[in-house]
C-alpha cells in the first residue's frame, strides 16, 4: 500500500469516524452519565467490534478479487454505491438525539465490564458495519501484494481514529452537550459529511484497479 492510497483511506476514515451513529450515542450517553472516563471503555468495545467484524470482512478477499476481474468491479461499483448511499442517508437524517431526562445526580456507578460489553454488543449487531467494512477494504487492497500486512494497517487506521473521535465526542457531551446536541448544529454536520461521502462514492467508481 502507498502513501497515496492511505492518505485516501485515512480522508474516508476520519469521515466515517467523526459521523454519528449508535457508538457515538452511546459514549456520549455513558460519558454524561458517568463520566469521560467511563467513555474510555465504551471506545474500547467499540474498536474490538471493528477487530472482529473487519476480520470477518477480510477472510477470503484476496482469493476472491485475485481471481475474477469481474467480482472486483462488482464489489468496487457496490461499494461506491453503497457509500453514496450512505451520504444520501446522512444528509436526509435529522440527527441524534441524547436521553438527558434522567437527573444524573441519581444514576448509578456502572461497571466498566458491563460498558465495553455493551459497546462490544453495539458494534457487533450493527449490520451496516460489516457492509461498510466490505464495502471498503477491497477500494484500497492491492490484490498482487501480500494482504495481512495490508488488513492490518487498514484495520489499525480505522481502530485508531474510531477510539479517539467517541472519545473526542465523549468529551464534547461532558463539556458542551447543550451546544453540540442542538437540531441545527447536528444537520449542519450530516449536510457536511453526507456530501463527503457521496463525492468519495463517485471518486472510488471511477478509479482504475
Amino acid at each position: 500500500m502507498n502513501m497515496h492510497t492511505w492518505l485516501l483511506y485515512l480522508a474516508l476514515v476520519l469521515v466515517a469516524t467523526a459521523t454519528p451513529g449508535p457508538a457515538v450515542l452511546f459514549a456520549m450517553t455513558n460519558a454524561t452519565l458517568y463520566g469521560q472516563r467511563k467513555a474510555i471503555f465504551a471506545a474500547f468495545g467499540n474498536i474490538s467490534g471493528l477487530l472482529l467484524l473487519g476480520s470477518v470482512a477480510v477472510t477470503g478477499l484476496g482469493v476472491l478479487l485475485s481471481a475474477s476481474a469481474l467480482a472486483f468491479n462488482l464489489i468496487k461499483y457496490a461499494g461506491a454505491a453503497y457509500l453514496v448511499y450512505l451520504g444520501i442517508r446522512q444528509i436526509l437524517h435529522s440527527g441524534l438525539s441524547l436521553n438527558l431526562s434522567q437527573d444524573q445526580s441519581q444514576q448509578r456507578e456502572k461497571p466498566a465490564r458491563k460498558i465495553y460489553l455493551q459497546a462490544l454488543g453495539i458494534a457487533l449487531s450493527n449490520p451496516k458495519a460489516i457492509v461498510f467494512l466490505t464495502a471498503l477494504f477491497p477500494q484500497f487492497i492491492h490484490v498482487e501484494q501480500p494482504l495481512f500486512p495490508q488488513f492490518l494497517v487498514l484495520m489499525a487506521t480505522l481502530m485508531f481514529f474510531s477510539f479517539w473521535a467517541l472519545f473526542f465526542y465523549a468529551l464534547l457531551a461532558c463539556k458542551a452537550k447543550l451546544w453540540l446536541l442542538k437540531p441545527a448544529h447536528m444537520k449542519n454536520f450530516n449536510r457536511v459529511s453526507g456530501g463527503i461521502f457521496i463525492g468519495f462514492g463517485a471518486l472510488l467508481a471511477t478509479s482504475q484497479r
